[in-house]
């Protein structure tokens, strides 16, 4: 495994992070503890997952499983790079989330989440504690000020974003540096081959402001994982949206497939190392609901891919400019 720094912190994470949105509503306890060991094994120490995943059986289920897996010792937590998130309302002792103040990023939210979130976990600290979404009714004072005691207390060690523009991270940054505040130092975004959205400001912003960008489905549910072949083989079939997505793109992603096959990798393979020759990227987060899943996942971190892959990549999948000239002189 190959690991690099989380932004501009010394802090070393893998270049893999192991996503566990699946774990509970998808994968039974038992298997999400196998493939975290696993994920240790294979030298992967970052892990992702947010304090409403496992919402389908109940909210804070996922933190739940990871807790117990840390409880069972072995130095599982202390080899582990925590990450979680809060926004999303949550229940708490005599209120379901519909009540007030069950989510967002009040100062009054913040505490609460956090913990709730060590208790589920098992833990006495979060090593990177996200915000799953930019809050627009709460100024930043507060939001600082919230997480300024909650790294007092020792309760949080660094704080990241998920889903923020590039003009949210550029205000979050300039409140923190008002207060001396190391301010954010990640961005969990929606970036993949065929999504490439955040190119144009977002990862801009976050090279200027040192923070590192954390990929969220790599490979767009797994359109980018050879969806093309296992439909002509019969191996899986779409509908709704993902079949709507296969018939508007089914020629890319067959030249896709195909420049994988002329690799002699598998698509899914050459999409995470795609995005591990990005500039500015930490870790694509992979969210296996089998252990098989992660054995293909791990691969993409030894994959090399010349320049003239990269370009044929870029040709199939058209990228942005760095804006303004992505639209203008």
């Amino acid at each position: 495994m190959e690991y690099t720094h989380l932004g501009r912190t010394g802090l070393s994470v893998s270049r893999i992070c192991l996503g566990t949105m699946n774990f509970g509503p998808q994968t039974e306890e038992a298997d999400s503890h196998k493939i975290m060991d696993a994920a240790h094994d294979a030298g992967i120490n970052f892990f992702d997952t947010a304090n409403g995943y496992g919402r389908q059986i109940y909210p804070g289920r996922t933190e739940e499983i990871i807790g117990n897996w840390f409880a069972q010792g072995g130095g599982r937590r202390e080899r582990t790079v925590l990450a979680t998130k809060l926004y999303g309302a949550m229940p708490f002792e005599g209120a379901d989330d519909s009540w007030p103040n069950a989510g967002k990023l009040s100062a009054v939210n913040i505490r609460r989440a956090i913990d709730e979130s060590l208790k589920r976990l098992q833990t006495d600290h979060i090593d990177l504690i996200q915000f799953h979404h930019v809050d627009r009714d709460t100024p930043w004072e507060e939001i600082w000020q919230a997480m300024e005691v909650a790294t007092q207390q020792g309760k949080i060690i660094y704080v990241g974003s998920s889903n923020f523009s590039g003009w949210h991270i550029a205000q979050a940054q300039a409140a923190a540096a008002q207060r001396n505040f190391l301010g954010l130092v990640s961005e969990q975004s929606f970036y993949n081959l065929m999504t490439r959205d955040i190119e144009r400001e977002v990862i801009p912003a976050a090279q200027h402001y040192g923070l590192g960008i954390i990929p969220w489905s790599p490979l767009l549910g797994g359109l980018l994982g050879g969806v093309v072949k296992k439909e002509r083989e019969g191996v899986r079939r779409y509908e709704g949206r993902a079949k709507e997505a296969l018939e508007a793109n089914r020629d890319a992603l067959t030249d896709y497939e195909n420049l994988a096959d002329e690799l002699g990798v598998e698509p899914g393979d050459l999409g995470l190392a795609w995005l591990l020759h990005r500039p500015g990227i930490t870790a694509p987060i992979i969210g296996p609901r089998t252990a098989d899943q992660f054995d293909s996942a791990v691969r993409a971190v030894e994959l090399r891919l010349e320049q003239g892959v990269l370009d044929r990549l870029d040709e199939i999948f058209p990228g942005y400019k760095t804006a303004p000239e992505d639209y203008a002189w």
